[in-house]
Parts: C-alpha cells; structure tokens; sequence
C-alpha cells in the first residue's frame, strides 16, 4: 500500500511546483492570453460588424440594381413606343407619297390619254376631210365633165350667194 499512497514530502514539493507554475503562469502567460482572447473577441466582434455593415451595403446595392433595372425598363419602353410611333408616321407619311404620286401619274396619263384623244379625232378629221374631197373631186370630175354641167352648177352657185 506504501505504493498507492504518496509521501508528505512528495505532495509539499508537487504542491510548491503547483503553486510556483501558478504564480509563473500569472505573471507570463495569463496577460497575454487574455489579451490575445480580447484581442480575437474584437476581433470577431469587428468582424460581425463588417458583415452587417456589408450584408446592409449589399441590400442598398441590391435596391439601387432593381430600381435601375425598373428605370431601364421604362425607358427601353419608351424609346420601344416611339420608336413604333415613329415608324407608324413614316409609313402613313409613304403611303401618302405613293398616293400623290400615283395620283399625279394617272392625272397625267388621262391628260396624255386626252390629248393623244384630240390627236387621233383631229387626224380623223383630216382624213374625213381629205376623203370628202377626193370623193367631191371624182364627182365633180364626173358631174362637170361636159360645159352645160358646168355652167349649171355656176349659177347654181350665184343663186346661193344672193340668198345669203
């Protein structure tokens, strides 16, 4: 039994290391490990703070994203409507163009239409006349071939100009 229990001597001088690893303990390593405790605290402490400050810095650049994306959005719409507009004009403004000029081409195709029509009557009077008188001159050189026809048709004539 002497084996499992120690000796006085034994426990003073475990009990003096004990006591003087303490003091040793306090004087070196306490200050610093508690320092370096504060220090880590702080540390992580400053550390939340970052977080917080940047999950809040986050959400701010998050609105300000969403709230340019709502004004891109508007304004690509914007410029989308007029944009239509723009074209509606441009294709109403065409189309009355191409009206004016397709009306222009057929009121100059009926004046061409009208004159090449007074042409045409004109020249077909010329030939009625033409063959009138070749028609009036066979007769006339049929009819006047003897001097009694022609003297007949002379006074025919006189008689006519005292009448008028």
């Amino acid at each position: 039994m002497e084996l499992l229990t120690p000796g006085t001597g034994l426990i003073i001088w475990q009990t003096f290391v004990f006591l003087l690893l303490v003091l040793l303990l306090a004087r070196f390593a306490w200050k610093p490990i508690l320092s370096s405790l504060k220090e880590r605290e702080e540390s992580i402490k400053n550390a939340l703070e970052t977080a917080e400050q940047a999950r809040a810095e986050m959400a701010r650049i998050q609105s300000d994203n969403e709230k340019l994306f709502k004004e891109a959005r508007e304004e690509r719409d914007k410029i989308l409507k007029e944009a239509r507009e723009v074209s509606n004009r441009m294709r109403d403004e065409a189309q009355a163009d191409a009206k004016k000029a397709a009306d222009k081409i057929i009121d100059d195709a009926r004046a061409a239409i009208q004159i090449e029509k007074q042409a045409a009557l004109k020249d077909v009077r010329v030939q009625v006349a033409m063959f009138s008188l070749q028609i009036a001159e066979q007769l006339m050189k049929k009819n006047l071939s003897s001097d009694k026809a022609q003297k007949e048709l002379v006074d025919g004539f006189i008689k006519e100009l005292k009448l008028n």
